[in-house]
């Protein structure tokens, strides 16, 4: 009887072994496969919303704005980079300056997530560390991304490389 216990317990655990390994239909799906995939930049509309910006002694802020135009959830983290640009899309001056880490923002088909920009007022700087200039907009990479997107927005930065005027803080939940 002794024996047949064994026995019937060993079959049993064969058998639940063989049902997770065997089983038809039946898939293991680890945990990153079912993550949710990044924001693409095509994927994005990229524009500054104004309407709350502020301003400090010598620093402007304005709020870039990430909109999801696809019909999947997609995710952002950390900040974007950001550069001055003239009307050709061509670099002025130095990216901004960026903070690192921040929340994972999962954003859902029409859901906006925002990152806070600092401008620094170039007249803060002697015209030699700086050497002000008007761009026409600014060149936005989406965080984790490689291709920017333009947004028109025009404002006099420091051209002088190495020296920027702008900062960028990691995306957030709108």
């Amino acid at each position: 009887m002794r024996g047949t216990s064994s026995l019937i317990a060993s079959l049993a655990a064969l058998a639940a072994v063989g049902a997770l390994v065997v089983a038809p239909g039946a898939t293991a799906t680890p945990a990153t496969a079912s993550a949710t995939p990044k924001c693409t930049t095509s994927l994005l509309d990229v524009w500054l919303d104004n309407s709350e910006g502020g301003g400090t002694a010598g620093s402007f802020y304005y709020k870039l704005a990430f909109t999801n135009f696809s019909s999947r959830t997609c995710t952002l983290r950390g900040a974007p980079g950001v550069v001055a640009a003239d009307v050709h899309g061509h670099p002025v001056g130095s990216p901004a300056g960026t903070t690192s880490g921040g929340p994972t923002v999962r954003l859902r088909p029409g859901a906006t997530a925002t990152a806070v920009l600092r401008a620094v007022d170039p007249g803060v700087f002697t015209p030699s560390e700086c050497q002000p200039v008007l761009a026409a907009g600014l060149c936005v990479k989406p965080p984790g991304q490689s291709a920017a997107k333009f947004v028109p927005f025009p404002l006099e930065v420091c051209s002088r490389v190495g020296h920027s005027s702008l900062e960028v803080q990691s995306v957030k939940a709108s």
